[in-house]
């Protein structure tokens, strides 16, 4: 039989308190008293140990004699105690009230309550996520999607890795998203050279060649950095500097909703698109020295094999291209991935349609495939008016 159980102080009496310890689930208030040869004591796990005061009296449970499990939702209040330890990882910038500080009670005892009702253990979840349920920066419900996602073998393997274990945990449907993205990019990326080139397509076809290169490469990192996020992040060393703490407790998407007891200011959230413009420069830089080498390969061949095309094709200019597409994807995609993943689908499609996966993963293709088309289409203007193109 489960248990329920209720906290009460008790009283000085020498007789059992009238009031129990611990209500039964389905026993009636006029089921017959419990008797003192029934008493049990209750021990505290490990778990559950650190937000007690070792200075408090023993609590003792009455109980019928055939108790096969005992379900102790912790009611962990606000006051002092080393159970208050505050968040480590992103946040803050808001009131340093008694309000955050019971948000962050709130999280710590519905995440515990999940984990009992799965019969699980602090121990049996990754480091990461053990620590950030005992600082109360994560609710039950991400508990909750970390066991359904566990579910998958896939999603399972891929929750042993940091970024993707907080992507997942913020959006159920990242992983799709990124095939979406990938997928469509070889579609709408050449149909889109294809609609500014016409007739010039195919004596272009090395550099269109090289554009979806670059944008396979580079639509993967689209979709994982600003993609909203549960931060795992362990706290950063005492004698780390301002910039590294700044950053650090900025969120991953500018427009993300915030976790219960957790607040970022104006400067955190613009802290997050310079850094994702920081990191899809390199993204973009790379991708393209990448995308026009190989092009760069191809023309070559093309030109040892048919003499007569030697001087129709150039070769594609490495170093202005690769530093041009990285201050594209700084800002451009930086700032529509951002509108997409953070205000588009976190704060308008999945509230409406968080209960019709398929229409929400329907909608998310259309939306984004629209995106992949319209960056596209910049790309080439973009290219056109530097001059690279």
């Amino acid at each position: 039989m489960a248990l329920a159980a209720c906290f009460f102080t008790p009283t000085s009496s020498p007789q059992p308190p009238s009031v129990p310890l611990l209500r039964l689930v389905g026993v009636s208030a006029s089921s017959s008293p419990l008797t003192p040869s029934r008493q049990l004591r209750l021990s505290l796990s490990a778990t559950a140990g650190p937000y007690f005061s070792s200075a408090q009296s023993p609590l003792f449970l009455y109980g019928s004699q055939n108790i096969k499990s005992l379900v102790v939702p912790l009611a962990l209040g606000g006051g002092d105690g080393d159970g208050n330890d505050g968040s480590s990882g992103g946040g803050g910038g808001g009131d340093h009230d008694g309000g955050e500080e019971n948000a962050g009670d709130n999280n710590r005892r519905e995440a515990l309550m999940v984990l009992s009702e799965a019969d699980r253990t602090l121990a049996s979840l990754p480091k990461d996520l053990a620590t950030a349920i005992q600082a109360g920066r994560i609710p039950g419900s991400v508990i909750s999607r970390f066991f359904e996602l566990e579910k998958s073998p896939l999603l399972a393997w891929l929750l042993r890795f940091g970024g993707f274990k907080e992507r997942l945990l913020a959006d159920d449907l990242f992983l799709a998203k990124v095939a979406m993205e990938c997928g469509v990019g070889i579609f709408t990326k050449t149909a889109a050279e294809y609609e500014r080139r016409r007739e010039n397509f195919f004596k272009e076809l090395e550099i269109v060649f090289a554009d979806v290169v670059m944008a396979i490469i580079a639509d993967f990192m689209l979709v994982y950095l600003p993609a909203p996020t549960v931060s795992l992040r362990p706290a950063l060393a005492k004698n780390a500097g301002s910039f590294a703490k700044f950053f650090y407790s900025c969120p991953d998407n500018a427009f993300q909703i915030a976790l219960p007891g957790i607040s970022y200011t104006l400067m955190q959230r613009l802290g997050s698109i310079a850094r994702n413009g920081a990191n899809l420069f390199a993204v973009g830089t790379t991708s393209s020295l990448v995308g026009t080498a190989v092009t760069n390969a191809f023309i070559n061949a093309r030109k040892a094999v048919d003499t007569s095309s030697a001087g129709e094709v150039e070769n594609v200019p490495i170093l202005s291209t690769s530093a041009a597409y990285g201050v594209y994807m700084a800002v451009s995609s930086n700032l529509r991935y951002q509108v997409l993943a953070g205000v588009i689908e976190q704060r308008i499609l999945e509230p409406l349609l968080h209960k019709h996966k398929l229409m929400l993963s329907a909608i998310c293709f259309a939306v984004r495939t629209g995106n992949t088309y319209l960056g596209s289409l910049l790309w080439v203007d973009y290219a056109r008016w530097v001059g690279i193109q």
